[in-house]
């Protein structure tokens, strides 16, 4: 994966290329697509560099910014349905003044600028500058030849449409994350099928995030929502499925093709080097909203719905998991079958069952099939930067399958995490599709 002095170097570059100006298609400068693509852009680029954001709270975010992008863009077009009333503890946002002129551009420019700046505002010294220079651009680029009476009307509904989704954000339990999600103390179940710490890093001697699945959702009435039935029982018998399932990934990471050893790395997308999983399929989404030069009610709505799906899969997964509190492989395999086994990937620091690869990806290739189609080819270029060439998936299930199933290449997940995972995730994404947004 990227290193640090490298990754550093981009998040310079994007802000040196800010100040020169940014456009995926020859728009009009104040576009609230181009704007949208831009700071989002950005926002993958500071979850790198933002130390809290683990993928639950890269999630999160996504979910929040989405909205408000989306709010800004219905706000001003009568087709589009505001979500206040339909996701969970969204009052009516500001409406916008009767027979007033409003710049769309201004107003998507204010919105997410303020959006940005709340939400990665513990972001490194380097990210900083690069919010500074992007809001320097696109704020200049919104203000081209718009009159200034409407650009302040503008401005100030973008700001207020974000102060109030932001408000919002805080109501939610998962506003503030001390010690980068882990608690100082836990009080761990106990029992020979329970999680156990994995690695020897001080402070992953605790599980990360145990109470996200109590965060209040989006769509979704509560993380138990699309709870799990429980994994297989746990048992030290050859003959049991448990015995199997961990067989399994011990014989299967021990002669591991070059193929399933690019698969395990292609999708691990580590937080603090990578976007992270949701992040990895926000980059697929803007990657086809650029290909289809999608205007902005279209782009507003993907980034939304996606967003909020990979937030609420985080929530229901972590409900499971915590539901269930199972040992990961490394624990059993090196208790029961080989006490020298290694893993390909390292084994996170929460319980295993259900794996959040699977449920989050589960979750976004729902949303992808009902908004680009499920018979959409496309390359998965994300990691092109990483020498990792690009993957060509036929679909978008193709794509989640093979993400759920690169953590059994890793060591890190069961068979049952990893096919049960998949399935919590499109009950999700099902919450999700309810939501009335576009015509």
């Amino acid at each position: 994966m990227m290193g640090f002095a490298r990754f550093f170097g981009r998040l310079v570059a994007i802000a040196a290329i800010a100040t020169l100006g940014l456009g995926s298609t020859a728009r009009a400068a104040s576009d609230p697509s181009d704007i949208m693509s831009n700071w989002y852009k950005l926002i993958l680029e500071l979850v790198r560099h933002t130390p809290t954001y683990s993928p639950p709270v890269a999630a999160r975010s996504f979910g929040y910014i989405g909205v408000t992008a989306y709010e800004a863009t219905a706000s001003g077009n009568p087709a589009l349905a505001s979500l206040a009333g339909q996701v969970n503890g969204l009052t009516q946002v500001p409406q916008r003044e009767a027979g007033s002129v409003y710049d769309e551009g201004a107003v998507m420019e204010a919105a997410l600028t303020a959006s940005v700046q709340y939400f990665f505002s513990n972001t490194g010294p380097t990210g900083q500058r690069a919010k500074a220079a992007m809001a320097k651009q696109l704020g200049g680029q919104a203000a081209e030849g718009v009159d200034p009476a409407t650009l302040d009307r503008s401005r100030a509904y973008g700001q207020a449409l974000a102060a109030h989704i932001i408000a919002w954000s805080e109501t939610d339990g998962g506003a503030k994350i001390g010690n980068m999600g882990f608690p100082y103390s836990y009080d761990a179940p106990k029992g020979p099928e329970k999680w156990v710490p994995t690695s020897l890093i001080v402070q992953q001697q605790m599980p990360l995030l145990p109470d996200w699945g109590k965060v209040r959702p989006f769509a979704m009435p509560d993380g138990a929502a699309c709870d799990l039935p429980p994994p297989p029982e746990y048992s030290e018998d050859p003959a049991s499925d448990f015995y199997k399932e961990a067989k399994e990934v011990y014989d299967t990471t021990k002669s591991l093709t070059d193929e399933q050893k690019l698969i395990a790395r292609f999708w691990s997308d580590d937080p603090m080097l990578t976007w992270t999983p949701p992040g990895h399929w926000i980059y697929l989404a803007l990657q086809l909203l650029d290909e289809d030069n999608a205007p902005a009610a279209r782009r507003a709505e993907v980034l939304a719905r996606l967003g909020m799906a990979t937030a609420d899969a985080f929530i229901g997964c972590w409900h499971t998991k915590y539901e269930y509190d199972l040992l990961r492989p490394v624990t059993y395999i090196r208790r029961v079958i080989d006490p020298k086994w290694e893993t390909l990937l390292i084994t996170p620091p929460f319980p295993e069952y259900p794996s959040g690869h699977s449920t989050q990806s589960g979750a976004a290739a729902e949303v992808m099939n009902a908004m680009f189609g499920k018979d959409r080819a496309f390359e998965d270029a994300a990691h092109e930067d990483e020498g990792m060439e690009a993957r060509s998936f036929a679909n978008f299930d193709a794509a989640a399958e093979e993400a759920a199933l690169s953590r059994l290449y890793g060591g890190i997940h069961f068979r049952s995490a990893i096919e049960r995972g998949l399935e919590q995730g499109r009950c999700i994404a099902g919450h999700v599709a309810k939501l009335r947004m576009g015509q």
